[in-house]
């Protein structure tokens, strides 16, 4: 009968740490994905995919909250009856124990409340896009005050790509030179030049 905690965070630049802190420690094993949506399925996911192979029945899946183990509610469901039926409990802070019948539609409620927010998250995403859009067309600047939607343009790309030529530099020279990324001139030169 082990005690296993289970964390996911959407970004790389979020931590687990949190989570970990909230949970209170003391578990035989934890599993975790970090930098991977709730939208993608449980099973598919390498840390919980990986949890899934370990649990057996008798032991307990501590959680921080029920949008950790994901943002579709249909998926959270099934999981969770999933884990139940092969006789692992699952234990989210707050919450506490998820079991058959009440904790189950509780569960449900939770899961939906997860999938709703998703939604949102993606409409205000898309609404920004917009505004950006617009006021990029209208002022030349985003609503945000940046130049472009997207990664701007450091340099010139045809300039780059033309010094390196001209100069047989490799990439870190051509870098260096142009005070750029190194990741950045690759993809300024990724037009069939071979690296030198």
């Amino acid at each position: 009968m082990s005690r296993i905690a289970y964390y996911r965070v959407s970004t790389a630049d979020q931590s687990i740490a949190a989570q970990r802190d909230a949970l209170g420690g003391s578990f035989d094993e934890e599993f975790q994905d970090e930098g991977v949506s709730g939208g993608i399925p449980a099973a598919q996911r390498p840390g919980f995919s990986k949890l899934l192979s370990y649990v057996r029945k008798g032991d307990t899946i501590f959680v921080y909250a029920v949008d950790r183990l994901g943002r579709d509610a249909l998926d959270v469901q099934a999981t969770v009856r999933a884990l139940l039926n092969k006789g692992v409990a699952v234990e989210v802070h707050g919450l506490g124990r998820i079991a058959k019948g009440v904790g189950e539609l509780i569960l449900a409620v939770l899961a939906q409340v997860a999938d709703m927010e998703r939604e949102r998250i993606r409409e205000r995403t898309s609404a920004g896009r917009e505004a950006a859009r617009k006021s990029l067309e209208a002022t030349g600047l985003t609503h945000r005050g940046k130049l472009s939607l997207g990664r701007p343009k450091v340099g010139n790309a045809s300039e780059v790509t033309a010094w390196r030529l001209q100069h047989g530099a490799s990439i870190a020279a051509t870098a260096e030179h142009f005070g750029l990324s190194t990741a950045t001139v690759k993809r300024y030169c990724a037009d069939g030049v071979t690296t030198v």
